[in-house]
């Protein structure tokens, strides 16, 4: 008779050239991965025991490469997932029982990147301002040519960091601006690529693969519309554009410099708006290390309106701990593409 095999998860994490992972296995408590879709840098948690007092506080700054995965099993695909580098910026110290929790964020994301600053574009490109915003931070830039190309009369970045003036590029565009692996990536929501421009995987899952979910539908109170306001200077007055359903159209407070910019704004907050209305968690019971922002996800099993809905993975949490194992929490939106 062949025994089924036991899921045993896998990990490892290195500090610059030194892999750690045995030094740390035996006093692992928890480690837990956030990753999070736009500017919002990935967050790793990691809580050690201390209870003999020998582990040293790493030093601020470090850098932890993690890779998160299956050894072996059953129900799972063995092999380890290449999660990110992250850099140590909080240590805390506590007891009893005395263990050590280190928290560290996506190296990508430097405080330059978050410092307020002021710059002013004419008559230029999409592609232009974010290649700029990519070569002072030292990112690449991977961006989709339609999205490079849009034509941009006038933009100010006004008292604003660089992370903030990114993320209200990608809400007036309907598109992501993250950063990942030293690449600044500016890519349409839904796209469903890498930043090296492969698709993402599609996730196959039944309600089996989860232990407990939170299916929500909202009310979007009649705003089947959006307004934009934009500037005309040759008639030195103010027009509108409107996207969708003029009648209880959702207002948009800024003013936009021309209409081009108004109408891309109007759009990509009509398509928010038609993502908004169900929104799914989901945790999976054996964790899924492939699991990433932005990744579609195919359901079975569950409500036919739930089921028949193409849903898009906006967060994921990864955690391994003495008490669940290995499991990976989902925030999902409806995809509209």
């Amino acid at each position: 008779m062949i025994q089924a095999l036991t899921n045993i998860p896998d990990w490892r994490v290195t500090l610059e050239d030194t892999d750690l992972t045995e030094r740390m296995r035996p006093r692992l408590v928890s480690l837990t991965i956030s990753e999070k879709r736009g500017d919002e840098a990935d967050q790793l948690d990691i809580v050690l025991d201390d209870a003999d007092g020998l582990l040293a506080i790493p030093p601020e700054g470090a850098r932890l490469l993690v890779m998160l995965g299956w050894k072996q099993g059953r129900d799972v695909a063995p092999g380890l997932v290449h999660k990110g580098s992250f850099k140590v910026d909080e240590v805390n110290h506590s007891g009893p029982p005395d263990q050590i929790r280190i928290r560290a964020r996506a190296a990508d994301f430097t405080s330059a990147i978050r410092n307020r600053r002021e710059q002013s574009w004419a008559n230029t490109t999409l592609g232009t301002v974010l290649q700029d915003i990519a070569g002072r931070n030292a990112l690449s830039l991977r961006i989709a040519p339609d999205l490079a190309a849009i034509a941009l009369p006038a933009l100010h970045q006004s008292r604003e960091s660089d992370t903030a003036f990114l993320r209200r590029l990608g809400r007036e565009n309907d598109a992501v601006a993250t950063i990942k692996t030293g690449t600044l990536i500016f890519a349409r929501k839904g796209a469903g690529t890498t930043s090296t421009g492969q698709p993402l995987p599609t996730l196959a899952l039944t309600r089996r693969s989860g232990d407990g979910h939170s299916w929500q539908r909202q009310t979007r109170d009649g705003q089947a519309g959006v307004t934009a306001h934009w500037h005309d200077r040759k008639a030195a007055r103010h027009r509108a554009v409107t996207m969708g359903k003029a009648e209880g159209a959702k207002t948009l407070r800024k003013t936009y410099p021309d209409e081009a910019s108004a109408r891309r704004a109007a759009t990509a907050e009509h398509t928010r708006l038609k993502r908004a209305p169900a929104t799914l968690d989901m945790r999976l019971a054996l964790g899924r290390p492939d699991a990433i922002p932005e990744a579609r996800v195919t359901l079975t099993g569950f409500k036919p309106e739930i089921d028949a809905t193409p849903w898009l993975i906006t967060e994921v949490t990864h955690r391994l701990d003495n008490a669940d194992g290995f499991i990976t929490e989902l925030k999902m939106e409806v995809s509209s593409n």
